[in-house]
């Protein structure tokens, strides 16, 4: 037999290391996937798609080898499997058969419409997005529509129309305050209420003391100051706390303002709003204005200010030490015995240059020895209504800060009143008070559950509140007031709008005999006018 041709093939030598020294023709621009030494390999031909992928999850995936991947998914998405077979008989017999079916046809439906907004090239929230016209009509839908603090009578006009916007970057300084004249007797605080905890709980009691809120034009030594032209503004600090936070503020309110002379003069109506306290008047859920509920606007308004005055009276040690502000009460008429209240009487440069002066009756509440040494205190409550939602007999012990965090957000015109009263009384101290409903649908009982001790500065700081914002507002509607002609003013938030109108009213206006007749049409109701320049120019400045 003939030997076999054998050819020797051509053996390439690489001096420089081992392999080919050129890549062969057929092999050109052939994609190459690099791989690591800690690659493991399964299979050796393997054309499971299932079993790569679970290698590749148990081994890890190189991330060069993508360029071999390919999937055909334009008719795998849409393929399903039906399951034609009868359901397994049971004892609920057709009930059973139906609520498969059902579910069966709500998952086909959902899956439908997830299929319809991927080919759309969106999800639901952008989807939702395209329609913000539709979502801001459902919100104004859902919003709630409060009633003004004041019945507007047609033939007032008005003069001024002040957008919260035109407020918001005036700021002014007015230095240290000058006490003018103090007056009152403060009793000391109980330190026993510090130690008291949700498991030791103390019901709150009524008391039978006096309160005297006395507006600015009827005060006696506000009088006697402005004979003696100590100021050319006169307002308490109530008036001016609600002035100072009107962009912070919900609900309506109003202030009366009477110039006299060169003299302005802020004080409150018989009855009015701003004797009361609020309630989540900042807050995201709208309290509705129902007279008839408990937790409505009126009722919640009026069990807050009773339960901040019972506060205010019981954290103070009864019958014990009193210190003397150095001039007796000058609203005890001897009827009865008054609260435990001390007035401070202070003036603040507003203007220099325009020489305008304001004087402030300040409120105090109480005083602590603090380490020897006594301290002006605030006392004011915080009221818990709905007991379901915030609890705090479970989260005051353990998340105090964030309970505080929460009626800030929810109360922020009243803290932030709050805060602005102390600072201009002087106040070192605030102490807050955690009073609850004894239960959730008895507004009448209620329990002390604890409370926290705060400077004002530090309140103020947690609330971004600046009071150099806060005196830019009080300069800008009293250099607008005193360019009026003299005459009774009414300033009014809008109930629903953020805005303040001035109105000229007439002088008997919400005197004793003054009959207001029936009110008119909206459309017989005057234009309002442009807005304030005053606000603008003081922002300027």
């Amino acid at each position: 037999m003939a030997p076999l041709p054998y050819a020797v093939p051509d053996i390439q030598d690489n001096p420089d290391g081992w392999g080919p020294c050129a890549v062969p023709d057929h092999l050109k621009d052939v994609p190459f996937a690099p791989f690591s030494k800690g690659d493991k390999l399964g299979k050796a031909a393997d054309w499971t798609q299932q079993a790569y992928q679970r290698n590749q999850g148990r081994y890890g995936a190189n991330p060069a080898n993508a360029v071999f991947q390919f999937f055909h998914t334009e008719e795998e998405d849409s393929f399903h499997l039906v399951d034609n077979r009868p359901a397994k008989a049971t004892k609920f017999g057709q009930r059973r058969f139906q609520q498969n079916k059902f579910a069966q046809q709500r998952r086909e439906r959902e899956a439908a419409r997830a299929e319809r907004e991927k080919r759309e090239g969106g999800g639901p929230r952008q989807q939702q997005k395209k329609n913000p016209w539709q979502q801001h009509w459902r919100e104004q839908q859902r919003q709630v529509q409060y009633s003004s603090s004041v019945d507007i009578r047609p033939e007032w006009a008005v003069k001024e129309q002040i957008p919260f916007a035109s407020l918001a970057k005036l700021t002014t300084s007015v230095g240290e305050p000058k006490d003018l004249h103090s007056a009152g007797q403060l009793e000391y605080y109980d330190k026993a209420y510090d130690k008291l905890t949700t498991r030791q709980e103390k019901p709150l009691e009524r008391t039978k003391r006096a309160f005297r809120s006395v507006s600015t034009s009827d005060d006696p030594i506000i009088r006697n100051l402005a004979s003696e032209d100590a100021g050319r503004v006169f307002v308490t600090d109530a008036i001016l706390t609600t002035i100072m936070c009107a962009a912070k503020s919900v609900y309506s309110w109003d202030v009366v303002v009477t110039r006299v002379g060169d003299k302005l003069f802020f004080d409150k109506r018989e009855g009015s709003s701003l004797d009361l306290l609020t309630v989540n008047e900042t807050a995201p859920e709208q309290v509705p204005e129902d007279k008839d509920s408990i937790n409505g606007v009126q009722q919640l308004s009026l069990e807050a200010t009773m339960i901040n005055q019972n506060l205010s009276q019981q954290l103070l040690v009864k019958g014990g030490e009193k210190s003397s502000l150095g001039n007796p009460n000058p609203f005890d008429d001897g009827a009865g015995e008054l609260a435990s209240v001390g007035y401070k009487y202070r003036r603040w440069t507003l203007n220099s240059d325009a020489g305008v002066d304001i004087v402030v009756r300040c409120e105090i509440d109480g005083v602590i020895n603090n380490k020897g040494e006594d301290q002006l205190l605030s006392i004011k409550a915080l009221n818990e209504f709905d007991l379901r939602a915030t609890d705090w007999r479970k989260k005051l012990e353990s998340q105090r800060g964030a309970v505080l965090a929460f009626e800030a957000k929810n109360n922020l015109a009243k803290l932030a009143k709050w805060t602005m009263a102390a600072l201009l009384a002087g106040a070192e101290l605030v102490k807050l008070g955690y009073v609850s409903r004894a239960g959730p649908k008895d507004n009448g009982n209620h329990v002390i559950l604890g409370t926290q001790t705060s400077k004002p500065r530090d309140l103020a700081s947690q609330m971004s509140l600046n009071p150099e914002h806060c005196w830019g507002i009080v300069r800008a509607l009293v250099d607008m007031l005193l360019r009026q002609p003299e005459g009774k003013y009414l300033l009014v938030k809008d109930p629903n709008k953020d805005l303040l109108r001035l109105y000229a009213v007439p002088e008997d206006a919400f005197e004793t005999n003054y009959v207001e007749e029936p009110l008119a049409d909206a459309d017989e109701v005057p234009a309002e006018s442009a807005p304030a320049a005053a606000a603008d120019e003081a922002g300027d400045e």
